[in-house]
């Protein structure tokens, strides 16, 4: 099942192939003055802007979550700036007309430079929860039944009525950490987004377990940002994009993802992409002790997509790559249904001769690999029609 090339040939097919969908955001976002600092904070913002802090009394909220249920349930486009600090706070969207929310920074396009944090602290562990929705420091969805994850391979049964909601959510230049334990001990989200569009960039996304959640009908699409866990903590049922990101593993449990994949009647592409990112140890302190212990993931179903596309592994990455699930009764039948895979990648994490004995990992050729080559290729929506991605910033991408 594995598909070989030499390196040179990989080589000369990559620079082919990825050179079309390199990105450089754009040197001024179109939200960089709104984000400034400024005696008016509110100076450069567009129309429809509300004003968070927790110091000034001349703000709107003194809480995220404050502007996010004062907004209207109509169709305007609203932005709601967040002034410098940490705030403490679950934050739930549900609207369904775009919303932007900025974090406060006079450098855009450094995540590691961020002045916004949102902490909470909840995890799924010993049957607290009845769901893990209930853990996540963001969810966007139009209602708590479509955000919740459910058990088995098949996940909640989210009602077929239920409506979609968000279709351009973004989010700049604010880290969110879900701290409930220094260590994987249960489902911990830092984002869930579920029948909604959602883009994140130069942001943040912190916990252990289950950090990054798409559910059911959702799509998104991660820029720039810092991804943290040690516990399939990429997971879903919907479909996530990750471009020129740092996945950073705090430990190795599990895989870095475990997705579970939909059956629906219309073709789809429901997975995680990783592209033209990093995979590396969170620290140089815990490198070490890490060496050859990490995988790439695991598959939840048989209806499992991953595909790493040019990203470099550091030495964490275990030399076969990924790993079955021991108890899901699928693990005989990867080639009809599931789809492990990576393309071009580098690092001493990549290790060809062990991927190919493992016969798990699926070495994509650059025939296969174009199918995959840009959230165009894999937003679909429902009935199989061509995705209308204007919901992803324009900046952030040059295909």
């Amino acid at each position: 099942m594995n598909m070989i090339q030499t390196p040179k040939r990989w080589a000369i097919t990559s620079a082919i192939l990825f050179a079309s969908f390199r990105t450089t955001f754009a040197s001024t976002s179109i939200y960089s003055a709104c984000q400034a600092p400024t005696p008016d904070p509110l100076t450069g913002c567009p129309p429809n802007t509300f004003w968070v802090s927790q110091t000034d009394c001349g703000a709107d909220f003194t809480t995220i979550q404050g502007a996010i249920s004062s907004l209207p349930d109509n169709n305007t486009n609203y932005t709601i700036l967040v002034m410098p600090g940490i705030y403490v706070e679950q934050l739930n969207v549900t609207r369904s007309a775009p919303l932007t929310i900025l974090g406060q920074t006079s450098t855009p396009n450094a995540q590691e430079s961020n002045t916004v944090t949102v902490y909470w602290a909840a995890a799924n562990a010993n049957g607290k929860f009845s769901d893990n929705a209930f853990t996540s420091v963001l969810t966007v969805a139009p209602t708590l039944e479509a955000s919740l994850t459910g058990s088995g391979p098949t996940g909640y049964p989210v009602p077929a009525d239920t409506p979609f909601g968000c279709i351009d959510f973004r989010v700049y230049n604010i880290d969110f950490r879900n701290v409930a334990t220094e260590f994987s001990a249960g489902p911990s989200l830092a984002v869930s987004v579920s029948r909604a569009n959602a883009g994140f960039y130069f942001s943040g996304f912190y916990s252990y377990q289950d950090t990054v959640y798409v559910g059911k009908l959702g799509n998104a699409y991660f820029y720039r940002n810092t991804i943290a866990g040690q516990t399939d903590f990429l997971y879903g049922f919907g479909t996530a994009w990750i471009q020129h990101s740092q996945i950073q593993m705090r430990s190795c449990g599990g895989g870095v993802v475990a997705w579970k994949g939909t059956n629906t009647t219309f073709p789809n592409k429901y997975g995680v992409y990783i592209s033209d990112s990093f995979l590396n140890a969170a620290n140089s302190s815990i490198a070490p002790s890490m060496i050859g212990k990490c995988y790439l993931g695991r598959p939840w179903n048989a209806q499992h997509r991953s595909v790493y596309l040019n990203t470099y592994m550091d030495a964490s990455i275990r030399p076969q790559g990924y790993e079955k699930w021991s108890s899901n009764p699928l693990t005989d039948n990867y080639n009809n249904y599931t789809v492990m895979a990576e393309y071009n990648s580098s690092g001493p994490g990549f290790n060809l001769s062990a991927r190919i004995a493992g016969n798990l990992t699926i070495e994509f050729t650059a025939k296969q690999a174009r199918v995959y080559r840009t959230p165009l290729d894999v937003f679909m929506t429902p009935g199989g029609a061509q995705p209308d991605i204007s919901w992803i910033d324009p900046a952030a991408y040059t295909w």
